[in-house]
C-alpha cells in the first residue's frame, strides 16, 4: 500500500492535504486558540503573528480560530450535501439501468433540466421560500449532485448489465433487484467513491460561494465564504483577511481533486502497476 502511494505522488499529496483538512475540522470541535466569535476591538485588523498566528479581523476575532471552525462548518455541510446527492443519484441510476425504456428517457431529461439550474440559483429560490441557512445550502448542493451521480451510475451500471455473468444470473431466474444488489452495485462502487471525492471539492467551493452571498450558515458561525465576504471592505488595510480563507478553500479543493484523481488511477482495473 505504501509503495503504491509512493508511486502516485498525486494520490499521496491529495491524501495528506485531505487528512489535514479533516484533522483541523475535527480538532476545532474540541479546541481553538481563542473562541472564534470572541471580539477584541483593541486587537482589530492586526497582521499575522502580531495578534494570533494568522492575525485578526475587523472585530478583533482570531482568524486562525475562525478558519478552524470554518473548516468544520464548510466540510460538514458539504459532506451532508454530497452524501444526500450521492445516495439519491446512485439509487436513481441503478433503478433506471434495471428498468430502462421510457423511464430512462424521462429521468435523463429531468437531469438535463437540473443541470441547467446552478446550485447558487437553486439556493436563492429555496431561500425565498424557506429562508437562508445551512439546510438551504445542503439541499441546493444535493439537488445539483443528484443528476451527476445518476448519470455516472447509469452509464457504469449499463456496462455491467451487458456482462455475461449478469446474463447468466438472469437466465437462472434471479430478480433484477437481487442482480442490482449482488452484481451491479459492488462492481461500480469504485467509480462512485472516486466521484464522491471529486464532488466533495466542488461542494466546498459551492458552499463557500453560497456563504459569500449570505445564503449559507447564519452569523456568527464562521464559514470560509463569509470570511471572504467580510474581507472585501478591508482588502487594502488587511489583505490577510481575504488571503487566509481564500488559501484554505483553494487547498481544500485542490487536495480533494488530487485525491480523486489518484484514487481513479489506483482503482482502475486496467492499471495493475
Amino acid at each position: 500500500m505504501i509503495r503504491s502511494l509512493l508511486r502516485r505522488p498525486t494520490l499521496l499529496i491529495g491524501l495528506v492535504v485531505t487528512l489535514l483538512l479533516f484533522a483541523i475540522a475535527i480538532t476545532s470541535l474540541f479546541w481553538t486558540p481563542l473562541p472564534p466569535t470572541k471580539m477584541q476591538i483593541a486587537q482589530k485588523l492586526k497582521p499575522p503573528f502580531s495578534a494570533g498566528l494568522l492575525g485578526t479581523d475587523q472585530f478583533g476575532r482570531d482568524l486562525a480560530s475562525m478558519l478552524m471552525v470554518g473548516a468544520w462548518n464548510s466540510l460538514s455541510t458539504s459532506l451532508l450535501a454530497v452524501a444526500l446527492g450521492a445516495t439519491l443519484g446512485t439509487a436513481v441510476g441503478v433503478l433506471v439501468a434495471a428498468v430502462r425504456g421510457l423511464t430512462e428517457m424521462v429521468v435523463m431529461r429531468v437531469c438535463d433540466i437540473i443541470f441547467a439550474i446552478p446550485p447558487i440559483l437553486s439556493a436563492m429560490m429555496l431561500g425565498a421560500f424557506i429562508g437562508s441557512g445551512r439546510f438551504t445550502a445542503i439541499i441546493a448542493i444535493a439537488v445539483f449532485m443528484v443528476p451527476v451521480f445518476a448519470r455516472l451510475t447509469l452509464g457504469a451500471a449499463l456496462q455491467i448489465w451487458s456482462r455475461e455473468y449478469v446474463s447468466a444470473a438472469i437466465g437462472m431466474g434471479r430478480s433484477r433487484t437481487r442482480i442490482t444488489l449482488v452484481h451491479i452495485l459492488p462492481n461500480i462502487s469504485n467509480q462512485i467513491i472516486v466521484q464522491v471525492t471529486i464532488q466533495l471539492g466542488l461542494a466546498i467551493l459551492t458552499e463557500a460561494g453560497l456563504s459569500f452571498l449570505g445564503l449559507g450558515m447564519p452569523p456568527p458561525a464562521p464559514t470560509w465564504g463569509r470570511m471572504l465576504s467580510d474581507a472585501q471592505t478591508f482588502l487594502g488595510a488587511a489583505p490577510w483577511m481575504a488571503l487566509m480563507p481564500g488559501l484554505a478553500i483553494a487547498l481544500a479543493v485542490l487536495g480533494l481533486n488530487m485525491l480523486g484523481d489518484g484514487l481513479r488511477d489506483l482503482l482502475d482495473p486496467r492499471d495493475k502497476t
